[in-house]
């Protein structure tokens, strides 16, 4: 393992130039990236709901999100570690590459094994109404699905900002041609896992095919055992958080799932993807910075983090006006009547989401100057949010429960981030002033 100590020069110092001047170009690259893959998955949600209604869309979000947290587990959070030790020159690449690669695959096997070993379980809690050998098959995402989201990180921590924002559309959009050809066979539960697999394997190989001309797989020298030991350290740091986070977003759809059944689900699944568009900005500026504080002083990343709040805020908060005045009539009118209970839901997502560009801009900054520990204390804060109203008001409140509950627990990781970096950045300031010149 190689420590460089010059951070500011050589191609990857140039890099980071680059970044600086086209941060506004790569952070609308990656919305478009997103907006693309948001807009594959709502046309592949549509199709769903007018082929089994309601019921059907439950079984596709259940589908989705569950293999996807098994995966966050087996890969030791190697998805927020690889742009860590990939963007920087503190680390020697000939190690870290294939250290990292034999990881993912440990990592989705790992994923697919657990499922097996846990379907039982699964299939009592949540898929009751499909069957068991529906849970039993969802062991397919759980381990291809790894490989496609440890890939976008390697992308994005060599550098292929570009590469890992496509590769965020590429992965949704691949999923409509394969389940429009299963449709032919059959269209139940069934046919969404099949798709899934065969879509996450495309996904997979366009992603490894960008890397491989990139240079990723050339050069390669030993796998290393310590370093694998410290990469999975700093993942699992950040582990806590990134599960937390994805539970943050769809523990409501668990506890949904159980308590009122899946078309009550199938409903506030609508609502959530429609809500979480504001997401977007701040998802993008996290992408973007991320690798971009890596390779930073961290005096320079909290300055520049410090600027970027207010900003980060009001993107988010002018992006809540046009959904809001758009729910009352796209959700019916897309989805059909039997959606209607869709609104209330949305606009309670869209209050408690206002605040997630400024929770997007911190998370990288605490990422990125090593400290993904911290923003899995602030998650944990808004997982304890979302458990303790789930439980009170989803069984009186149904959706609207599980919306307000959400939204108290955004803005809970909000504040919880915004006390980190406060203290942090005073502490990184000071340390700054009193180095020798």
């Amino acid at each position: 393992m190689t420590l460089v100590e010059d951070r500011g020069t050589g191609p990857r110092g140039r890099l980071r130039d680059r970044l600086r001047g086209g941060l506004v170009g790569l952070v609308a690259g990656n919305m478009a990236g997103r907006l693309g893959a948001l807009a594959s998955l709502g046309v592949a949600t549509i199709m769903v709901a007018r082929i089994g209604g309601p019921e059907l869309v439950g079984a596709l979000t259940l589908v989705r999100i569950l293999p996807g947290m098994v995966c966050q587990l087996s890969n030791a959070g190697l998805m927020g570690a690889a742009p860590y030790y990939l963007a920087g020159e503190r680390y020697d690449q000939r190690r870290v590459r294939p250290t990292v690669a034999y990881l993912t695959v440990g990592g989705a096997v790992v994923g697919g094994l657990a499922w097996l070993a846990l379907s039982p379980g699964i299939f009592h809690l949540f898929f009751r109404d499909f069957g068991f050998w529906v849970a039993l098959a969802a062991a397919g995402p759980s381990f291809t699905q790894g490989f496609v989201s440890v890939g976008k990180g390697l992308l994005q921590g060599t550098g292929d900002l570009r590469g890992a924002s496509l590769a965020i559309t590429v992965e949704e959009f691949v999923f409509l041609p394969f389940y429009v050809g299963m449709l032919g066979l059959w269209y139940g539960p069934g046919a969404l896992i099949a798709a899934l697999v065969l879509a996450d394997v495309a996904a997979a190989a366009w992603i490894a095919r960008r890397l491989a001309r990139r240079g990723f797989f050339s050069g390669w020298g030993r796998p290393s055992f310590p370093l694998g030991r410290e990469i999975a350290g700093f993942g699992m740091r950040g582990q806590l958080g990134q599960l937390v986070d994805l539970l943050n977003l769809r523990l409501d759809v668990a506890f949904l799932g159980a308590m009122a059944g899946p078309s009550v689900l199938g409903v506030y699944t609508v609502a959530s993807k429609f809500a979480e568009l504001v997401q977007l900005p701040g998802l993008a500026m996290n992408y973007v910075l991320y690798p971009d504080f890596a390779k930073e002083a961290r005096d320079v990343a909290a300055r520049r983090t410090r600027k970027l709040i207010l900003p980060a805020l009001a993107v988010s908060a002018l992006a809540v006006v046009p959904l809001a005045l758009l729910t009352g009539t796209v959700l019916p009118w897309v989805f059909g009547s039997s959606f209607d209970g869709a609104r209330n839901p949305t606009y309670l997502l869209l209050c408690g989401l206002v605040t997630f560009g400024v929770s997007g801009l911190l998370q990288a900054y605490l990422y990125g100057i090593g400290r993904p520990g911290l923003t899995s204390v602030a998650q944990a804060a808004g997982l304890t949010v979302t458990v303790a109203l789930d439980l009170l008001l989803i069984p009186h409140f149904g959706a609207t429960g599980a919306a307000v509950a959400s939204a108290f627990s955004y803005t809970t990781t909000t504040l919880v981030l915004l006390f980190w970096f406060a203290r942090l950045r005073g502490r990184t300031l000071l340390e700054a002033e009193a180095a020798p010149s």
